[in-house]
């Protein structure tokens, strides 16, 4: 089951894919963890990202992309994964294809999290209101200036990719706005009618 997730920032595309891990036993690949965990480990490609990250710069995208390719040949990912945040960008999606390509592997489904803008932003001031209630720390992106400038960088460069995968008939929308449960539901009926294939 190899699969993406996308969606704007707030539109529970984490809380999806926890949720998949653990019915379907395989990982979540979310990019910031990958380069953490590539760095950590002192890979090759790790040590670029670090040379790059320490200069203050961004990750390019043929490091990223060997990243995910390094990543996807561990064995925890032999049954499949969820890419959540990765592709960003229609460049990062067309490395996704030839990185599957080249191992024999197709993505089986890229399940799109289809929610309101402005709804969103309140679920976003909601989760600060809760977090600061229960004495946790508030996410720093759960400020909704913050919030409304990552979901206009989510528009320009990654809502694209909504199109690209319509295009190949991949895609599958699912109302991002239902109730938590709802959401894995219909996501569970697309992963089965996807599977029955």
């Amino acid at each position: 089951m190899k699969l993406i997730l996308l969606g704007p920032p707030g539109a529970g595309k984490g809380t999806q894919a926890q949720r998949l891990v653990e019915r379907y036993g395989i990982p979540q690949l979310s990019t910031g963890d990958m380069l953490r965990a590539a760095v950590a480990a002192g890979t090759p490609v790790g040590l670029k990202a670090k040379a790059v990250m320490d200069a203050g710069e961004l990750v390019s995208d043929a490091i990223v992309n060997a990243i995910v390719a390094e990543r996807i040949d561990q064995p925890d990912c032999a049954k499949g994964f969820i890419l959540d945040g990765y592709p960003r960008t229609l460049a990062q999606a067309d490395s996704v294809q030839s990185m599957l390509a080249e191992r024999g592997l197709t993505l089986d489904s890229v399940i799109e999290l289809v929610v309101d803008d402005k709804a969103l932003v309140g679920r976003i001031v909601k989760r600060a209101q809760e977090a600061q209630a229960a004495g946790l720390p508030v996410r720093k992106d759960d400020n909704p200036e913050v919030f409304e400038e990552r979901l206009r960088e989510y528009y320009k460069k990654t809502a694209p990719l909504i199109g690209y995968y319509y295009a190949k008939g991949m895609l599958k929308g699912v109302d991002g706005m239902a109730p938590i449960d709802s959401v894995t539901e219909a996501i569970e009926s697309i992963l089965k009618e996807t599977v029955a294939k």
